[in-house]
């Protein structure tokens, strides 16, 4: 029997985001936010224990769809490119391609050239 997992903090979501360039900590709306060059692309929600991460519309579809318990939104966001995140309801390996899809919405060009994806062949 395997042992139970430890939900996700800040602090797991911060070392997730330091393998990006530029990210930089700070606060927005007075809750601890990562950011580059002054941009939030993820933050604490006012609950402490939710992440408001910056994805495309098309993503968050996807993610409200295929993992409702783990991703919400509320009247509030509808109209803005972000998807809630239960933070104890997700894992560090399903976060992370979603903190790089976040960093990628906000980064400048010369910040996402070192990390483009190649086409397959």
């Amino acid at each position: 029997m395997s042992a139970a997992r430890r939900p996700l903090r800040f602090e797991d979501v911060r070392a997730l985001a330091a393998a990006l360039p530029g990210v930089e900590e700070g606060t927005s709306y007075g809750t601890p936010a990562l950011k580059v060059r002054k941009r939030t692309f993820a933050r604490v929600w006012e609950d402490g224990a939710t992440l408001v991460l910056r994805v495309p519309f098309a993503v968050r579809d996807h993610l409200l769809a295929a993992a409702p318990a783990a991703f919400f939104v509320t009247p509030h966001y509808h109209g803005h490119p972000v998807v809630l995140v239960r933070l104890d309801a997700v894992t560090a390996d399903a976060l992370a391609p979603l903190l790089e899809e976040g960093w990628r919405q906000v980064a400048p060009k010369a910040l996402r050239r070192g990390r483009e994806v190649a086409p397959p062949p």
